[in-house]
């Protein structure tokens, strides 16, 4: 018991219901509910609705979670792309006291029976595209599990669950009451990491993470009741970045795109009037490389938040240039998407463009609602703010991760000296903005020097024939490795190796230039980011 004296402030002044709600998302569609009822929440091809008939599906699905006999903290996991019922799924299955894991699309299905099992699962929610892979998965998970149709329209014909349908399953249910979590460390849901070394690991969010992080990422990209969301981000992407429920808190309204087309999104953009929009460095590639008789010129200017890979400045340019405005954060799953975000400062503005991508490109600052993100030394000690000391990424606050689901060493890895360690190395430029150099396991060490990856990459990608690029380590007799560019060009354009060496030979010192290329496309996870442990698995064979 301390012996610090009660200041006179706290005596006899105590929490309660008056004064104290459990913080959490559903707090934003209870609102909107209530101030924007007649007003579009949701588009989903030919179809839209309210934010009263939002709310009230959110809450007839809850009624049918809890009538499938879920109880309070159990899993229920949705297979299925952006649409009304994975993104009901982010209000209803809290609602009903559950924990929701959305379920990466491009997964096989050892890797979904794994999810599945891992997380306990009771209730499985599958769009009917993906019923041949629900069907291997639940074959091999070998246990009986509910599952229910999602049969979208835009689906293919022919392929079914034969199981009861989304909307015939939640029509019959009068909508369950609004109600706050018991407490807000309460699990709202769990996301799993990518598992490119292994089994993937559960990340476990809160309900006040949410809804500190939804806020967090509503702010920094300046989202208000008028806004119009693309939704060209996957939403079993940690909770969608966030933006399942930050869209909602602001009463704005969710544009959601099945597949993600550079024609769709032009389209979209022009015809719902998209003021906001994310996506990986892929998705702008995809944009800034698309046909010309598919741009469409923009009838306004388009907030695009980008992260999931550090993007080249030439990205980031390339896209300002088609009339996007770049917002680039940065983040990882373990803290709920972006809790950072390079501030841009007014005077950047009158920069030249490639001077303000440059300075854009960097991962920046910890958002409002994140406490800190800095750079660690290996003492778990703040790096000088010089820009060359390389550290670890870290951060604290409340948009951080309880831990990882049934991984307690995993969890106390990650989390050292009240801080977590993402395994992102960078430095800490004087203006406190941390860049990124490269993830620990990407650092090139070539004769003892250490070679960024991403400092090549960001040169490749300025050569004007180059769509992508990645850059490994390859084994070296001499130098123990050397980096290898994986380079794919852009549509009618190629550049030889002695034309590449020549160009990094003119913007690199002579040890960090690829001494060897392949030419090929490269392969991404379903959220963009290029899988370079196959690259690596490549590289090596073709040594």
């Amino acid at each position: 018991m301390s012996d610090q004296p009660q200041s006179i402030f706290e005596a006899d002044l105590d929490k309660n219901a008056a004064n104290f709600v459990p913080l959490s998302p559903l707090s934003f569609l209870r609102r909107a509910e209530r101030v924007f009822p007649h007003k579009i929440a949701v588009t989903h091809h030919d179809r839209a609705y309210s934010y009263a008939q939002f709310a009230t599906r959110a809450r007839k699905f809850a009624a049918a979670v809890r009538a499938e006999g879920v109880k309070p903290g159990e899993c229920v996991a949705v297979l299925a792309p952006n649409g009304p019922a994975a993104l009901e799924a982010h209000y209803a299955v809290p609602l009903a006291g559950a924990v929701l894991s959305m379920i990466n699309t491009l997964l096989d299905p050892s890797a979904i029976a794994f999810i599945l099992n891992h997380a306990e699962a009771k209730l499985f929610l599958v769009d009917r595209e993906w019923s041949p892979r629900a069907r291997a998965a639940l074959d091999l998970l070998g246990r009986d599990i509910k599952v229910i149709e999602i049969a979208d329209e835009a689906a293919p014909a022919g392929l079914s669950m034969d199981a009861p349908e989304y909307e015939a399953w939640i029509a019959p249910f009068a909508p369950m009451a609004w109600q706050h979590p018991a407490d807000e460390w309460q699990a709202i849901a769990v996301n799993y990491t990518s598992g490119t070394t292994g089994n993937p690991k559960g990340v476990v969010y809160h309900h006040r993470g949410a809804y500190l992080g939804a806020l967090g990422v509503a702010l920094s990209v300046g989202l208000t009741p008028e806004s119009r969301y693309l939704w060209t981000l996957p939403m079993f992407h940690c909770s969608g970045w966030t933006f399942t429920w930050a869209v909602t808190a602001l009463g704005a309204t969710h544009v959601c795109l099945r597949k993600v087309e550079a024609g769709a999104i032009f389209n979209h953009i022009t015809r719902h009037y998209v003021t906001h929009m994310c996506g990986a460095p892929i998705v702008l590639g995809m944009l800034i490389n698309a046909p010309k008789h598919v741009q469409q010129p923009l009838p306004h200017k388009v907030v695009v938040a980008t992260a999931g890979a550090a993007p080249p400045s030439a990205i980031i340019a390339g896209t300002e240039e088609l009339g996007f405005k770049v917002q680039h954060v940065y983040g990882l799953t373990e803290v709920y998407g972006p809790s950072g975000l390079c501030e841009i400062q007014p005077e950047w503005l009158s920069l030249p463009l490639n001077e303000r991508a440059r300075l854009m490109a960097r991962q920046g600052v910890p958002t409002i609602t994140e406490e800190d993100l800095t750079i660690l030394d290996i003492d778990g000690k703040p790096v000088p703010a010089d820009g060359k000391t390389v550290g670890e990424f870290a951060f604290r606050g409340n948009v951080v991760m309880k831990g990882y689901l049934k991984n307690p060493a995993a969890t106390a890895e990650s989390f050292k000296n009240g801080w977590f360690l993402t395994g992102d190395l960078g430095v800490l430029h004087p203006d406190g903005y941390v860049e990124m150099k490269d993830r620990s396991k990407d650092i090139i060490i070539s004769g003892g020097e250490n070679i960024s990856s991403l400092e090549v990459e960001e040169v490749l990608y300025r050569h004007p024939a180059i769509r992508e690029a990645a850059v490994v380590a390859v084994p070296d007799d001499k130098w123990g490795e050397v980096p290898l560019a994986v380079v794919t060009f852009k549509d009618g354009l190629a550049a030889s190796e002695a034309e590449l060496t020549e160009f990094c030979k003119q913007n690199l010192a002579g040890f960090k230039v690829p001494k060897k290329y392949l030419f090929q496309e490269l392969p991404k996870t379903s959220t963009g980011k290029i899988q370079k442990h196959i690259l690596r698995k490549q590289a090596t064979t073709s040594s």
